[in-house]
């Protein structure tokens, strides 16, 4: 019997897993020993916690088993749900409220909570969960042992008091970033997004009706999305400031629900929403104390479930939720939520059945080498990462649609009237393939600091003639991008929806400054073929000829009068020799360490010896002065140092293209990090890749030859 086929790594079939903790292998381990699973990984100290211990006695941090906390403790009570989740001490309700709204879909929430899982036999104190991440599911192993202070849990709680699995999710969630207290503070989009491997992005309430933002929330609802939403603090200090009708600024609530009821003749639009803190509700019209439910039949109430007690869970017609709302949060499982349709308020209307491909790709930012910075940037922006896309086929666009990709300013110059007039005519123009760009930047919510970098994505429309090519700086000068993200956002994710011609294009990823290093996520999602790749090419030498200039006849003399004056019975100079010859030369900005001179014997045809010949030494003086002469070239401040973003540049210049992969390489190792590359460094590079071209070139096994050149490089560029 053959073999059934195992899902690929990565998939929420196989996720995996964090540290290579197995939780079946752990589990069994347990049971067979008898022992309480104690997870070494995420260890039941103050470092798991990530912030500082109060030096009060009285609130010292105690961590215990549920069934330490309270006798009657179970993994679930009942069923799952809204209420099941009650924050703690941790400024997390981002994280708690996209829980929430992932209890109100059950296929979604067995994928974060595998099912069977529970506080009594076969039980061991071990639990796990998965998580979306950059592309993959990730399985997380934690312990029971929770934080807790007085005998109660210092973080996530439920409702009930005896219901665990919310602050275990929430512990695995603390160890997958790092700490309990990497989880302050945060965007509802990234636990939205983390819980379903879905898009989230943000709707200003202002900018529709009641009428239609209802519409638009019961059919995201309808499709499977999360939603989640709150009211902007003017300032920090009005974080968690309670208004008049009992609502937090700056404070996440989910929104899991939406209803209509008739009052006479009336209809009138609600919208349930939940606090995660459990408590402190709404108190205006349509609230749990709200008198307008009197005028309602009991089979009404009975319909929407009315339930008036303190639990955070509470009803707000969609008028006043458009006026004390500000910003509402969505997470489209399928790109087709994303859709701005008229579906109709029914929680039974089909989910979209349009076929989306995904394309996915991990990128980094150097400093000094893909870390380019913005448009305004205009000597390194070109340096960022480049993404090829091509488009093959084209889609019937949504008549709903909304469009998606107006030109918003980011680091733009103002336009003149006439590209004005010119993108609103494009505007108009059918574009009939849709795509959805996302752009996520990773492992930024590390050691209890939050640091967000700003980024964007620009995409380029590219002529027939370049496919294939890494642009430079003076493709990017000269075009404009037919799309944009929009303005640079400190936040973990920015996306945007599409409309393109069938066609090749490039989307460059970039942070706002410059040498901003990081590491990033693009994903694509299209209604049509498409083909993400990054833009690289094979490496390739022209070094050789381009370099054998005939020496200069005072440069002849020197060598001459050196060798004669210095050499040794073999006629041969060696490194420290050789090094005040060149220096004699060189500018004195340029001279070369004796390091330097050591390598560039090592470059050379010795027949392993340390010294060089005269005919040797003649022919590096003259490359030595030419490559002084590209290098000038680069050094704009004449300080004897040029940007390493210039470095593939100037090795183009000399005959050597290297992709990207390798330039990263090349700025990594002879900047060593510096934001200005010395002239020996640019020296050590050239002579390095010259002999490594050579002995590729020499090479004779096939299956060298068959991996490339860039593969080539790559190997031995690490030693």
């Amino acid at each position: 019997m053959a073999s059934e086929k195992k899902a690929p790594l990565g998939s929420i079939e196989n996720p995996i897993k964090l540290n290579d903790q197995d939780f079946k292998t752990l589990l069994e381990e347990c049971l067979k020993s008898g022992e309480m699973f104690e997870d070494p990984t995420f260890p039941a100290e103050q470092k798991s916690i990530g912030m500082p211990e109060d030096p009060d006695p009285k609130k010292a941090i105690k961590w215990q088993r549920p069934k330490e906390i309270s006798e009657n403790a179970v993994f679930v009570e009942g069923t799952t749900g809204t209420t099941d989740i009650c924050q703690g001490q941790l400024g997390n309700c981002w994280l708690l409220a996209s829980l929430s709204c992932l209890t109100m879909h059950p296929t979604l929430f067995v994928k974060v909570v595998p099912p069977g899982q529970s506080l009594s036999k076969p039980y061991a104190g071990i639990f796990h969960f998965r998580f979306w991440q950059y592309g993959e599911w990730v399985e997380v192993v934690v312990d029971d042992r929770l934080p807790t202070r007085e005998g109660r849990l210092l973080f996530s709680y439920s409702h009930t008091r005896h219901e665990y699995w919310s602050a275990l999710v929430e512990k695995a969630y603390a160890k997958l970033v790092g700490s309990y207290g990497s989880l302050k503070g945060g965007n509802i989009s990234e636990g939205m997004e983390d819980f379903t491997g879905g898009i989230a992005y943000s709707m200003d309430v202002s900018s529709r009706t009641p009428r239609v933002l209802w519409r638009s929330l019961t059919a995201a609802l309808s499709r499977g999305s999360l939603l989640s939403c709150f009211i902007e603090a003017c300032s920090y200090k009005d974080i968690g400031q309670v208004t008049g009708d009992g609502l937090i600024k700056g404070h996440a609530y989910a929104i899991t629900d939406t209803d209509k009821v008739k009052k006479a003749s009336e209809e009138v639009l609600l919208l349930r929403l939940r606090n995660p803190w459990g408590f402190i509700e709404y108190r205006g019209p349509w609230s749990d104390k709200g008198t307008e439910w009197d005028q309602l039949d009991k089979a009404e109430k009975d319909r929407i479930s009315l339930k008036k007690r303190e639990d955070g869970e509470f009803w707000i017609c969609a008028e006043d939720f458009s006026k004390l709302f500000d910003i509402v949060e969505l997470c489209s499982v399928n790109p087709d939520t994303l859709v701005e349709g008229n579906t109709p308020a029914s929680p039974s209307s089909p989910a979209s059945t349009s076929l989306w491909t995904i394309s996915e790709h991990e990128g980094i930012w150097v400093t000094g080498s893909s870390a380019g910075g913005s448009r305004r940037y205009r000597k390194s922006f070109w340096k960022n990462p480049q993404f090829e896309l091509i488009l093959t086929e084209q889609d019937q666009p949504d008549e709903d649609d909304e469009d998606d990709d107006e030109d918003d300013d980011d680091d733009e110059e103002e336009k003149t009237p006439e590209e004005k007039k010119r993108a609103e005519k494009q505007k108009q123009k059918a574009k009939q393939c849709t795509v959805l760009v996302e752009l996520l930047q990773k492992n930024r919510r590390r050691k209890d600091k939050v640091h967000f970098l700003y980024i964007a994505f620009h995409i380029y429309k590219v002529a027939p003639e370049l496919q294939g090519m890494c642009l430079s700086s003076t493709f990017f000068m000269k075009n404009r991008p037919v799309g944009r993200s929009g303005k640079y956002q400190a936040q973990r994710g920015v996306w945007r929806k599409l409309h393109l011609d069938p066609g090749n294009y490039i989307i460059i990823a970039s942070t706002y400054r410059p040498n901003n290093p990081g590491d990033f996520f693009i994903r694509i999602f299209s209604k049509t073929g498409n083909t993400l790749g990054t833009q690289d090419f094979t490496c390739s030498s022209g070094f050789l000829p381009v370099m054998a200039a005939p020496p200069l006849p005072a440069d002849h003399v020197r060598v001459e009068k050196t060798f004669d004056e210095e050499a040794g019975p073999d006629d041969r100079l060696n490194a420290k020799e050789l090094m005040d010859l060149f220096n004699s030369v060189l500018e004195k900005d340029y001279h070369l360490p004796l390091e330097t001179c050591r390598q560039l014997i090592l470059g050379e045809d010795t027949k392993g010896r340390s010294s060089l010949s005269r005919k040797q030494t003649e022919a590096l003086l003259s490359s030595l002065r030419a490559l002084q002469s590209t290098f000038f070239q680069f050094d704009e401040d004449s300080s004897g140092t040029m940007s390493p973003f210039e470095l593939s540049t100037a090795l183009e210049a000399i005959g050597m293209k290297c992709d990207g992969q390798v330039a990263q390489l090349l700025t990594a190792r002879f900047s060593s990090g510096e934001l200005h590359l010395p002239f020996y460094g640019f020296v050590s590079c050239v002579t390095r890749l010259r002999k490594l071209f050579a002995l590729y070139e020499s090479e004779t096994s096939q299956e060298v030859k068959d991996r490339g050149i860039n593969a080539w490089l790559l190997q031995f560029l690490v030693l």
